[in-house]
């Protein structure tokens, strides 16, 4: 798109030479003038901590905005090689361990193909408008989670909350790739360990074949059908994958108060895990977009792979069909709406900051609108082709099972490392489709796990001003963060450290704080900055305004969504429980509200602090408090001369200030 130069006449651009000891240039927050009328000029102070100098507001009847200048030492915002490359980040980060372990259960949970309809609906009403919102948002601001709230500095506290959420996210989700990690080391053997009941772990109440079809008579209690058990002695029998999975892997302890020691195994393969993740993040995007070619992508062929192979099973054609066999009477029912809503905030990966973050390294132009839809497809198309997938295996073990498929559906956990893992055993070559399955897990959660890290790690980093750049900075940053991480996950390396992951799941990023997140980030952009003026700002990057919908659903639609899915979480909270069976202590309990509040308060009190800290009515605070912040990059598309300004010498100790009024 070519550069509009605007007419000089709707807007002043001055450059005023001022001392830092002029009174009038205060920080956001705190005392300054009236605010001025028709086009008057107010020298303010940049609300933000980019990289910057301070500015000013041209205030008037149009836009208004603080412009930061350029610093000595500040660095161009790289950008991705190719377009490709964001794309590929987008799904290597947004298709994940959900899509496959949790979609396909819900689909069948709530009635197989009814799921669709509110799942799509949803789909369009709450997902994509957040989704592109976030992306547009970044790529506009070219900044990370932080930052980007420049756009409004006093709802900053939106962008500390998606921090402190996917660094919560990042703490507990790698414990999953550790797991898998560990299966598949374990999966190169002969014989699966989880196959037998002839290892260490296995206790006297294991048994590899339960034949429960002949135990379906209840004269049959007494009855020896399989080894020396009865059939009520099999009715508390354990398989070997569950033994090799709690006994084993988790060594798990007997509640959260008894941590108990470390498993080094699991230790170590926390370790390797977190060292893949720190070279795939440490160069910034030029490497991220390249490696995510292969994570985001091999994923695919496995699934293909694992799908050609289920459906050749016995039993696979039973699956599948109950999968996707609709039930209507489901669409009555609050839950399956709620399921669904959940599903999408989750897999799309909403209020996380990270898509903020992969925005922002996009060209200024790029047509982020069609890239939004795009990467709404591939994400849930690959829900939807994972439950072919999972269904064909899951069908195959009931059938070698003997029993319905009810009692072999999990999701999460349950599916990943007990259903999957067993039905893996019973095939031809089972160490082959094990590795395959577990390698599949690994790139799956790789991707989302280092991406996630390298949302976080721009938005500290933006924070940094540009004087303060170093050469090494990034690399120690990546660093500084992984590690923070590793030690908080060695409580989850521990006999107890199952209890511990499930607070993280339940409480830190669960659908009520990415729910609350999303509220806030379309209340801010559509009534405090304005939807007209965010989709003009659209229209300035793509070239065209996007459809009205997306106002509509910003506006409306989306927020009624997700503020009505939080309370209906809210008020059918249960506490949280482990396998239905451990039930956890009240000051569990505390640990895991102060997780989800630790979130959810960044935002009201951060704007708290910002109104009382600040001077004037009420009505100045908030005027001043919701100008604008507008980057360097933003003169270059906005500014009637900008040959004009790049002749200028960067900053010294004189602040040179920048008064500008946008009329994008």
């Amino acid at each position: 798109m070519e550069k509009q130069a605007l007419p000089a006449s709707s807007c002043s651009l001055v450059l005023l030479e001022e001392s830092k000891r002029n009174p009038l240039l205060l920080s956001n927050g705190g005392g300054y003038p009236p605010a001025a009328t028709n086009g008057s000029l107010v020298p303010l102070s940049a609300a933000g901590s980019g990289g910057g100098v301070v500015g000013g507001v041209c205030a008037g009847p149009d836009k208004k905005g603080v412009v930061t200048g350029a610093e000595s030492g500040y660095q161009e915002r790289e950008t991705w090689t190719r377009q490709m490359d964001f794309i590929m980040s987008c799904v290597g980060f947004a298709v994940g361990l959900g899509n496959v372990w949790r979609f396909p259960y819900l689909c069948y949970k709530n009635g197989g193909g009814v799921f669709l309809i509110p799942y799509l609906l949803i789909v369009f009403v709450g997902g994509i408008p957040i989704f592109f919102l976030e992306i547009a948002l970044g790529q506009f601001m070219k900044a990370g989670s932080i930052n980007v709230w420049n756009i409004a500095p006093l709802f900053k506290g939106l962008g500390y909350a998606s921090m402190v959420i996917v660094f919560f996210c990042n703490t507990y989700y790698i414990m999953v790739l550790a797991w898998g990690f560990y299966y598949l080391i374990k999966s190169f053997s002969a014989t699966l360990p989880w196959s037998t009941c002839d290892n260490e772990w296995n206790t006297p109440s294991c048994i590899e074949i339960f034949r429960h079809q002949d135990c379906n008579n209840a004269s049959l209690a007494n009855t020896t059908i399989s080894g020396n058990m009865t059939c009520a002695e099999l009715a508390n029998a354990r398989s070997p994958i569950i033994e090799f999975w709690e006994n084993k892997v988790l060594n798990i302890s007997s509640g959260l108060g008894e941590m108990g020691e470390f498993n080094w195994e699991l230790l170590l393969c926390l370790m390797a895990v977190w060292v893949m993740v720190y070279f795939c993040v440490w160069k910034g995007v030029k490497s991220t977009g390249k490696i995510v070619y292969f994570t985001a992508t091999f994923p695919y062929v496995v699934l293909i792979i694992l799908l050609v192979r289920g459906v050749t099973l016995p039993g696979a054609y039973n699956g599948i069909m109950y999968y996707i066999k609709p039930d209507w009477s489901k669409l009555q029912e609050a839950q399956v709406w709620i399921d669904a809503g959940t599903q999408i905030f989750f897999s799309y990966a909403i209020g996380l900051g990270a898509l903020t973050a992969l925005g922002s390294y996009n060209r200024f132009n790029n047509d982020c609108y069609k890239d939004a839809f795009l990467l709404a497809m591939i994400n849930s198309g690959t829900s939807f082709f994972a439950g072919f997938v999972v269904f064909s295996i899951l069908g195959f073990m009931a059938a070698e099972q003997g029993v319905d498929i009810s009692q072999v559906a999990e999701s999460g956990p349950g599916l990943a490392f007990i259903a999957y893992p067993m039905a893996v055993s019973l095939m031809p070559v089972a160490p082959l489709w094990a590795a395959l399955f577990f390698f599949m897990l690994l790139l799956l959660g790789l991707d989302s796990q280092f991406v996630g890290v390298e949302g976080f790690v721009t938005g500290i980093l933006d924070v940094f001003p540009g004087k303060h750049h170093h050469r090494y900075k990034r690399e120690i940053s990546v660093a500084i963060c992984c590690l923070l991480c590793f030690i908080i996950d060695l409580s989850m390396v521990t006999q107890g450290g199952m209890y511990v992951f499930q607070l993280f799941d339940y409480y830190s990023a669960s659908g009520m704080t990415l729910l609350w997140q999303a509220f806030w980030e379309c209340i801010v952009v559509a009534w405090v900055y304005g939807a007209d003026r965010f989709m003009d700002d659209v229209a300035r990057m793509i070239g065209y305004r996007p459809f009205p919908w997306m106002k509509w659903c910003w506006s409306f639609i989306t927020p009624c969504v997700c503020m009505g899915i939080f309370l209906f979480h809210l008020i059918n909270y249960k506490p949280l429980t482990y396998n239905n069976v451990y039930v956890y202590p009240w000051w569990g309990e505390v640990i895991g509200w102060c997780l989800a509040l630790s979130s959810m308060l960044c935002i009201p009190i951060s704007l708290l602090y910002k109104l009382f800290r600040a001077k004037g009515t009420f009505k100045e605070r908030w005027a001043h408090l919701t100008t604008p912040v507008w980057g360097v990059h933003h003169l270059e598309y906005m500014a009637p001369d900008i040959k004009s300004l790049t002749s200028l010498s960067p900053g010294t100790d004189d602040n040179k200030v920048i008064i500008f009024e946008s009329v994008m």
